[in-house]
């Protein structure tokens, strides 16, 4: 469990983050940019890492979890494109980060591990109209997919051949599947890991 610390103000830190980071990516959505600058990213980081919560890159805090790039979450804000009628799921990456981010922007929102998704613990059972995974998975389990309501949309990283990628997908006709929509550092969920074959 991540330590929420109180630092001094760092409005100027975000400023610079929208301007510099998510601006210059074609992140430029005012839901996106205006939400990126109302959370406090070193809230979500214990204090020993407090001071690196607005580099452009993702900061592991040991045991799986990890605070993503600002990149990464403004360029996964704009692809789910969260309406006010969603019902979310989110795969937490281990500082709740995301969901706030998320939470004024639609109805309701469940956070699980990703010891759960895989298992299936997943909360409501008429399914979600939006998932989001908080990393990069190499494999999207059946137990995860079938949490997306008909019609709804999934967010994800996704590992493809050892490189990360922003990926989304829709649920059509009981079935869905994760397409690449960018190359982006993002953090790898190795729970999420495709079972290892043997090779000659």
């Amino acid at each position: 469990m991540t330590t929420m610390t109180a630092q001094p103000e760092t409005a100027a830190a975000r400023r610079a983050m929208i301007d510099s980071q998510l601006r210059t990516s074609g992140v430029n959505e005012q839901y996106a940019l205006a939400r990126m600058m109302a959370v406090p990213r070193e809230k979500f980081l214990p204090e020993d890492k407090a001071s690196l919560a607005y580099i452009d890159r993702s900061i592991s805090l040991g045991g799986g979890a990890h605070l993503g790039s600002p990149l990464f979450y403004g360029k996964l804000l704009l692809e789910a494109d969260p309406d006010a009628s969603d019902r979310v799921l989110i795969v937490e990456g281990g500082t709740g980060y995301l969901a706030e981010l998320l939470r004024p922007l639609v109805s309701d929102i469940d956070v699980i591990s990703a010891d759960d998704a895989i298992a299936g613990k997943t909360g409501d059972k008429n399914g979600y109209s939006l998932v989001l995974v908080d990393g990069a998975i190499e494999l999207l389990p059946a137990a995860l997919a079938s949490s997306i309501s008909e019609g709804g949309r999934i967010v994800s990283g996704l590992v493809l051949r050892q490189v990360t990628r922003l990926a989304s997908g829709r649920k059509v006709a009981g079935h869905v599947s994760l397409q690449p929509v960018e190359d982006l550092g993002i953090p790898v969920m190795h729970a999420f890991d495709k079972p290892k074959s043997w090779t000659f």
